[in-house]
């Protein structure tokens, strides 16, 4: 995308409904008041559309700087859900910090955002809302920030007790549904057996397993399964992310997830014959 593009698409898209809702006004009244009122109607849509506020879109280098302060600081303040940092919270924060591969002066400063995030007075809803703000219409940097933060507690606790219940709120105030919850929890348990717990599942067991990962039943049809691996992969592609506003340094996050999905597909694939 060449500079000002993006400026370009997203004054246009805040166009679209009132350009719409005014000839419409205007081919049903042939009125002036008919097109001013179609227009009205086109701006709640546009409003809508834009993810209900109005405003032009906050810049990627501001959304990257952010994202990465509220996703460290909700870290530290899920880890301090119980009562307490364990041994074990800090040490599920230091091997979230090594899959990121965080450079000396980002690794101080997520570690400063965790200990600020433990505080008693850290102010979570605040900190959420700001990130929905700065993401307003990038619904997939949400997805992923709600999916490190899991990632953070399953190293920890297995997501348990306290851990579970601030976590369904957070994803409750990112508009994430409890169904999407559920899946991303499944794919996430999933990506985490076969590593230090053991070895891979095989066999039948990793054909339902990749069919949970793709999000789709064992009776979709070939079509609905390319479409669905078509889906995710445009919704998590790494480069994509990035652009959007995922710090590089959270970069393997989105990686390890895409193959993730690239071999749940070949699986199913392969056990179907597909081409």
């Amino acid at each position: 995308m060449q500079p000002g593009e993006g400026a370009v698409k997203e004054m246009t898209m805040n166009w679209i409904g009132k350009l719409v809702g005014g000839l419409l006004g205007f081919v049903m009244t042939r009125r002036p008041w008919g097109v001013l009122i179609g227009m009205i109607f086109g701006h709640f849509y546009d409003l809508q559309a834009a993810g209900g506020q109005a405003g032009p879109r906050v810049d990627a280098a501001t959304v990257r700087a952010t994202f990465f302060r509220t996703a460290f600081s909700v870290m530290g303040h899920v880890a301090k859900s119980d009562g307490r940092v364990s041994e074990q919270d800090i040490a599920a924060a230091r091997r979230i910090f090594r899959q990121f591969n965080l450079g000396e002066a980002d690794t101080r400063a997520a570690m400063e955002c965790f200990t600020r995030g433990k505080d008693s007075g850290f102010d979570a809803a605040a900190a959420i809302e700001e990130l929905q703000r700065v993401c307003r219409g990038r619904s997939d940097l949400l997805r992923m920030f709600l999916e490190i933060q899991m990632r953070a507690a399953l190293m920890s606790d297995g997501m348990y007790g306290a851990t579970r219940a601030i976590l369904t709120r957070v994803a409750q105030e990112l508009g994430i549904s409890a169904i999407e919850f559920a899946h991303l929890e499944t794919v996430l348990r999933l990506q985490d057996y076969g590593t230090a717990d053991g070895p891979g599942p095989s066999g039948h067991d990793a054909i339902a397993e990749a069919y949970e990962v793709l999000d789709v039943p064992k009776t979709a049809s070939d079509a609905e399964v390319k479409r669905a691996y078509r889906r995710l992969m445009s919704q998590n592609h790494p480069d994509k992310l990035v652009a959007r506003g995922l710090p590089e340094s959270m970069l393997e996050v989105a990686k390890q997830k895409t193959q993730t999905i690239q071999a749940a597909y070949e699986r199913i694939r392969e056990s179907r014959g597909m081409r």
